[in-house]
């Protein structure tokens, strides 16, 4: 399964948390996507999945539409970390007005484990033997590849870049990182 981050939003410029507030794409996130589009080799992926968020969903379409698979499954389990009060607010503004780290009505770190658990079922259930490409955001990126790779990454402090792509694969071992990359395709 590939994990594709979403292309750039004003948003992410500024370091402001978006969580589940749909932010679009700006002119520098749709031609990332159209740059990671052209990255992607056309054969390897036969199935494209996202999370429901204007970001993804436009990042999906096009990288679909680049690699030619006609649509694109919409899969709620992709959603970004819902930040609750605290999105729109820059990451130091949330880490002076939360120093926990949860704001009111925001998704904890655990619920947001057991919800990286429950997309892995998912996909492993749902789409055994299909490769996979599911695009969707950064917090969800950074735990799912906590999860597998058993806290070894991401690195402490390293970002998941916009349109950056990270392959994980289940195998006789259960799931593992096949390709961890946190920078741009683009």
């Amino acid at each position: 399964m590939g994990l594709l981050r979403h292309g750039q939003t004003d948003w992410n410029i500024d370091f402001r948390l978006q969580g589940i507030t749909d932010i679009p794409l700006n002119e520098t996130g749709i031609l990332q996507a159209q740059t990671a589009a052209a990255a992607i080799p056309k054969s390897f992926w036969n199935f494209v999945a996202s999370s429901p968020l204007s970001r993804a969903l436009d990042t999906a379409k096009i990288v679909a539409h680049a690699i030619e698979i006609p649509e694109v499954t919409v899969d709620s389990l992709l959603l970004e970390r819902s930040f609750g009060e605290a999105e729109g607010m820059t990451h130091s503004e949330w880490t002076e007005n939360f120093p926990d780290g949860i704001p009111p009505a925001g998704e904890t770190l655990d619920e947001l484990r057991l919800r990286a658990d429950a997309l892995l079922d998912h996909l492993l259930n749902q789409y055994r033997g299909t490769r996979v490409l599911a695009v969707s955001h950064g917090a969800m990126i950074r735990k799912l590849v906590r999860v597998v790779s058993r806290g070894e990454l991401p690195l402490a402090g390293e970002r998941f870049e916009n349109t950056s792509l990270t392959v994980i694969k289940h195998g006789s071992n259960g799931w593992q990182i096949e390709s961890y990359n946190p920078k741009a395709l683009a």
